[in-house]
Protein backbone atom coordinates (compact mmCIF):
# COMPACT_ATOMS: atom_id res chain seq x y z
CA UNK A 1 0.00 0.00 0.00
CA UNK A 2 1.30 3.42 -1.31
CA UNK A 3 1.39 7.01 1.26
CA UNK A 4 -1.55 8.17 -1.03
CA UNK A 5 -3.45 5.04 -0.39
CA UNK A 6 -3.07 5.25 3.49
CA UNK A 7 -4.02 8.60 3.61
CA UNK A 8 -6.81 7.99 1.67
CA UNK A 9 -8.26 5.17 3.95
CA UNK A 10 -7.92 7.51 6.94
CA UNK A 11 -10.40 10.21 5.32
CA UNK A 12 -13.79 10.85 5.95
CA UNK A 13 -15.68 8.31 2.62
CA UNK A 14 -13.49 5.76 4.16
CA UNK A 15 -15.62 3.98 6.16
CA UNK A 16 -18.30 4.52 5.01
CA UNK A 17 -20.19 1.67 3.55
CA UNK A 18 -19.35 0.83 -0.63
CA UNK A 19 -22.69 0.39 -1.45
CA UNK A 20 -23.62 3.78 -0.34
CA UNK A 21 -20.95 5.22 -2.75
CA UNK A 22 -21.87 3.40 -5.45
CA UNK A 23 -25.35 4.63 -4.70
CA UNK A 24 -24.21 8.46 -4.84
CA UNK A 25 -22.67 8.02 -7.93
CA UNK A 26 -25.22 6.64 -9.71
CA UNK A 27 -27.73 9.33 -8.25
CA UNK A 28 -25.60 11.73 -9.43
CA UNK A 29 -24.81 9.97 -13.06
CA UNK A 30 -28.26 9.13 -14.01
CA UNK A 31 -29.95 12.66 -14.67
CA UNK A 32 -26.78 13.93 -16.26
CA UNK A 33 -26.58 10.91 -18.87
CA UNK A 34 -30.74 11.30 -19.40
CA UNK A 35 -29.67 15.11 -20.65
CA UNK A 36 -27.15 16.60 -22.96
CA UNK A 37 -26.85 20.45 -21.53
CA UNK A 38 -24.06 22.46 -20.01
CA UNK A 39 -26.15 23.88 -17.30
CA UNK A 40 -26.95 20.91 -15.34
CA UNK A 41 -23.19 19.36 -15.52
CA UNK A 42 -21.76 22.69 -14.74
CA UNK A 43 -23.68 23.11 -11.43
CA UNK A 44 -23.10 19.41 -10.27
CA UNK A 45 -19.38 19.96 -11.30
CA UNK A 46 -19.35 22.99 -9.30
CA UNK A 47 -21.05 21.29 -6.37
CA UNK A 48 -19.18 18.41 -6.15
CA UNK A 49 -15.85 20.56 -6.70
CA UNK A 50 -17.04 22.34 -3.35
CA UNK A 51 -17.69 19.02 -1.75
CA UNK A 52 -14.51 16.63 -2.37
CA UNK A 53 -12.19 18.97 -0.14
CA UNK A 54 -14.27 17.08 2.89
CA UNK A 55 -13.60 13.61 1.08
CA UNK A 56 -10.52 13.71 3.18
CA UNK A 57 -8.23 13.79 0.07
CA UNK A 58 -5.34 15.64 -0.09
CA UNK A 59 -4.88 17.77 -3.42
CA UNK A 60 -1.85 15.81 -4.51
CA UNK A 61 -3.71 12.67 -4.26
CA UNK A 62 -6.49 14.15 -5.68
CA UNK A 63 -4.48 15.11 -8.80
CA UNK A 64 -3.23 11.86 -9.05
CA UNK A 65 -6.00 10.01 -8.81
CA UNK A 66 -7.47 12.39 -11.44
CA UNK A 67 -5.21 13.13 -13.72
CA UNK A 68 -6.61 10.71 -16.54
CA UNK A 69 -10.49 12.46 -16.08
CA UNK A 70 -9.10 15.60 -16.67
CA UNK A 71 -6.84 14.66 -19.55
CA UNK A 72 -9.78 12.79 -21.70
CA UNK A 73 -11.91 15.10 -20.68
CA UNK A 74 -11.06 17.88 -23.06
CA UNK A 75 -9.54 15.30 -25.87
CA UNK A 76 -13.61 13.98 -25.72
CA UNK A 77 -14.94 17.86 -26.04
CA UNK A 78 -12.45 18.29 -28.85
CA UNK A 79 -13.30 15.03 -30.56
CA UNK A 80 -17.54 16.54 -30.01
CA UNK A 81 -16.43 20.49 -31.84
CA UNK A 82 -14.26 18.69 -34.49
CA UNK A 83 -16.96 16.09 -36.17
CA UNK A 84 -20.27 16.93 -34.10
CA UNK A 85 -23.83 17.41 -35.74
CA UNK A 86 -23.11 20.95 -37.14
CA UNK A 87 -25.91 23.73 -36.34
CA UNK A 88 -26.01 27.33 -36.39
CA UNK A 89 -23.12 29.45 -37.71
CA UNK A 90 -20.28 27.45 -38.91
CA UNK A 91 -16.78 28.54 -38.31
CA UNK A 92 -14.97 25.36 -40.20
CA UNK A 93 -15.90 23.07 -43.14
CA UNK A 94 -13.53 20.92 -44.14
CA UNK A 95 -14.04 17.44 -45.46
CA UNK A 96 -15.61 15.50 -41.98
CA UNK A 97 -14.71 18.94 -40.11
CA UNK A 98 -17.51 20.80 -39.23
CA UNK A 99 -16.89 23.52 -36.28
CA UNK A 100 -20.26 25.35 -35.49
CA UNK A 101 -22.12 26.71 -32.71
CA UNK A 102 -23.79 23.64 -32.11
CA UNK A 103 -20.58 21.64 -31.99
CA UNK A 104 -19.06 23.97 -30.11
CA UNK A 105 -21.94 23.98 -27.32
CA UNK A 106 -22.22 20.40 -27.46
CA UNK A 107 -18.46 19.68 -26.96
CA UNK A 108 -18.74 21.79 -23.80
CA UNK A 109 -21.95 20.43 -22.13
CA UNK A 110 -20.00 16.47 -22.91
CA UNK A 111 -16.67 17.80 -21.35
CA UNK A 112 -18.67 18.93 -18.41
CA UNK A 113 -20.37 16.07 -18.17
CA UNK A 114 -17.78 13.81 -18.25
CA UNK A 115 -15.80 15.56 -15.59
CA UNK A 116 -18.82 15.96 -13.30
CA UNK A 117 -19.48 12.11 -13.89
CA UNK A 118 -16.19 10.39 -13.52
CA UNK A 119 -14.75 12.79 -10.69
CA UNK A 120 -17.13 11.84 -7.51
CA UNK A 121 -16.84 8.32 -8.93
CA UNK A 122 -12.77 8.22 -8.66
CA UNK A 123 -13.24 10.26 -5.38
CA UNK A 124 -15.36 7.99 -3.67
CA UNK A 125 -14.04 4.76 -4.74
CA UNK A 126 -10.48 5.46 -4.21
CA UNK A 127 -11.22 3.62 -0.58
CA UNK A 128 -13.44 0.93 -1.57
CA UNK A 129 -11.90 -2.60 -0.70
CA UNK A 130 -13.24 -5.16 -3.07
CA UNK A 131 -14.05 -7.31 -0.05
CA UNK A 132 -15.95 -4.64 1.45
CA UNK A 133 -18.06 -3.97 -1.67
CA UNK A 134 -18.67 -7.51 -2.31
CA UNK A 135 -20.23 -7.66 1.43
CA UNK A 136 -22.08 -4.93 0.94
CA UNK A 137 -23.57 -5.88 -2.54
CA UNK A 138 -24.45 -9.63 -1.20
CA UNK A 139 -25.63 -8.28 2.45
CA UNK A 140 -27.13 -4.68 1.56
CA UNK A 141 -28.43 -5.16 -1.97
CA UNK A 142 -29.03 -8.87 -1.18
CA UNK A 143 -27.33 -10.16 -4.61
CA UNK A 144 -27.19 -13.51 -5.35
CA UNK A 145 -23.82 -14.66 -3.31
CA UNK A 146 -22.34 -16.80 -6.57
CA UNK A 147 -22.29 -13.79 -8.72
CA UNK A 148 -21.08 -11.63 -5.72
CA UNK A 149 -18.42 -14.32 -5.25
CA UNK A 150 -17.29 -14.89 -8.86
CA UNK A 151 -17.01 -11.33 -9.46
CA UNK A 152 -14.73 -10.96 -6.19
CA UNK A 153 -12.51 -13.45 -7.65
CA UNK A 154 -12.38 -11.82 -10.65
CA UNK A 155 -11.90 -8.42 -9.58
CA UNK A 156 -8.90 -9.77 -7.14
CA UNK A 157 -7.21 -11.30 -10.30
CA UNK A 158 -6.99 -8.14 -12.21
CA UNK A 159 -4.06 -6.94 -9.83
CA UNK A 160 -2.06 -9.97 -11.24
CA UNK A 161 -2.32 -8.90 -15.13
CA UNK A 162 0.49 -6.36 -14.63
CA UNK A 163 2.76 -8.78 -12.76
CA UNK A 164 1.79 -11.31 -15.64
CA UNK A 165 2.72 -8.47 -18.46
CA UNK A 166 6.22 -7.27 -16.51
CA UNK A 167 7.31 -11.65 -16.54
CA UNK A 168 6.16 -12.10 -20.11
CA UNK A 169 8.01 -9.26 -21.36
CA UNK A 170 11.02 -10.46 -19.38
CA UNK A 171 10.62 -14.10 -20.69
CA UNK A 172 10.75 -12.91 -24.21
CA UNK A 173 13.70 -10.59 -23.60
CA UNK A 174 15.42 -13.21 -22.18
CA UNK A 175 14.97 -15.11 -25.57
CA UNK A 176 15.58 -12.51 -27.47
CA UNK A 177 12.36 -11.65 -29.38
CA UNK A 178 11.65 -8.75 -27.75
CA UNK A 179 14.07 -6.06 -29.55
CA UNK A 180 12.28 -5.01 -32.19
CA UNK A 181 8.51 -4.92 -33.78
CA UNK A 182 6.88 -3.11 -31.18
CA UNK A 183 3.52 -4.01 -32.43
CA UNK A 184 4.46 -7.35 -33.10
CA UNK A 185 5.48 -7.69 -29.51
CA UNK A 186 2.57 -6.22 -27.98
CA UNK A 187 0.31 -8.32 -30.17
CA UNK A 188 2.37 -11.49 -29.12
CA UNK A 189 1.96 -10.43 -25.60
CA UNK A 190 -1.69 -9.79 -25.44
CA UNK A 191 -2.94 -12.81 -26.90
CA UNK A 192 -0.48 -14.54 -24.61
CA UNK A 193 -1.96 -12.81 -21.73
CA UNK A 194 -5.27 -13.63 -22.72
CA UNK A 195 -4.79 -17.21 -22.98
CA UNK A 196 -2.72 -16.93 -19.61
CA UNK A 197 -6.14 -15.20 -18.08
CA UNK A 198 -8.56 -17.97 -19.19
CA UNK A 199 -6.81 -20.77 -18.36
CA UNK A 200 -6.32 -19.41 -15.03
CA UNK A 201 -9.87 -18.29 -14.38
CA UNK A 202 -10.74 -21.99 -15.57
CA UNK A 203 -8.83 -23.13 -12.82
CA UNK A 204 -10.30 -20.58 -10.39
CA UNK A 205 -13.77 -21.77 -11.58
CA UNK A 206 -13.11 -25.45 -10.99
CA UNK A 207 -11.28 -24.36 -7.23
CA UNK A 208 -14.07 -22.59 -6.09
CA UNK A 209 -16.57 -24.98 -7.16
CA UNK A 210 -14.78 -27.82 -5.30
CA UNK A 211 -14.88 -25.39 -2.36
CA UNK A 212 -19.04 -25.05 -2.63
CA UNK A 213 -19.10 -21.56 -3.06
CA UNK A 214 -21.56 -22.61 -6.07
CA UNK A 215 -23.73 -24.70 -3.45
CA UNK A 216 -27.53 -23.14 -3.86
CA UNK A 217 -27.67 -22.76 -0.16
CA UNK A 218 -27.67 -19.63 2.14
CA UNK A 219 -24.08 -18.49 2.59
CA UNK A 220 -23.33 -16.69 5.91
CA UNK A 221 -20.48 -14.22 5.99
CA UNK A 222 -17.99 -13.42 8.14
CA UNK A 223 -17.92 -9.53 8.41
CA UNK A 224 -21.18 -8.12 8.51
CA UNK A 225 -22.06 -4.92 6.38
CA UNK A 226 -23.41 -2.07 8.07
CA UNK A 227 -26.06 0.87 6.42
CA UNK A 228 -26.73 3.50 8.61
CA UNK A 229 -26.73 7.45 8.71
CA UNK A 230 -23.52 7.98 7.03
CA UNK A 231 -24.54 6.24 4.42
CA UNK A 232 -27.49 7.68 4.18
CA UNK A 233 -26.41 11.12 4.51
CA UNK A 234 -23.96 10.49 1.35
CA UNK A 235 -27.27 9.33 -0.69
CA UNK A 236 -29.20 12.40 0.18
CA UNK A 237 -25.63 14.34 -0.73
CA UNK A 238 -25.65 12.81 -3.98
CA UNK A 239 -29.79 12.92 -5.00
CA UNK A 240 -29.50 16.74 -3.79
CA UNK A 241 -26.73 17.30 -6.52
CA UNK A 242 -29.04 15.45 -8.74
CA UNK A 243 -32.18 17.49 -7.92
CA UNK A 244 -30.03 21.15 -7.98
CA UNK A 245 -28.63 20.00 -11.69
CA UNK A 246 -31.58 18.91 -13.42
CA UNK A 247 -33.99 22.06 -11.53
CA UNK A 248 -31.60 24.44 -12.73
CA UNK A 249 -31.05 23.63 -16.30
CA UNK A 250 -35.45 23.11 -16.30
CA UNK A 251 -35.53 26.64 -14.75
CA UNK A 252 -32.97 28.21 -16.96
CA UNK A 253 -34.33 26.03 -20.43
CA UNK A 254 -31.36 24.46 -21.31
CA UNK A 255 -32.93 20.71 -20.46
CA UNK A 256 -31.80 18.35 -23.62
CA UNK A 257 -33.48 14.99 -22.78
CA UNK A 258 -31.74 12.92 -24.91
CA UNK A 259 -34.57 10.44 -25.93
CA UNK A 260 -37.14 13.38 -26.79
CA UNK A 261 -36.58 16.38 -29.07
CA UNK A 262 -33.90 18.59 -29.04
CA UNK A 263 -34.57 21.62 -27.26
Amino acid sequence: MTLLDARARTGAVARINPVAKLGASALIAIPLVLTLDWLSAAVALALELVLIPFAGLGWREFWVRTWPVWLAAPLTGLTIALYGEASGTVYVDWFVVHVSDGSLQLALATMLRVLAIALPSVVLFVTVDPTDLADGLAQVVHLPARFVLGALAGLRMVGLFLDDWRALELARRARGVADRGRLRRFLGMAFALLVLSIRRGAKLATAMEARGFGAPVRRTWARESRFGGREWTLMAIGLAIALTAVAASVVFGTWNFILGPSS
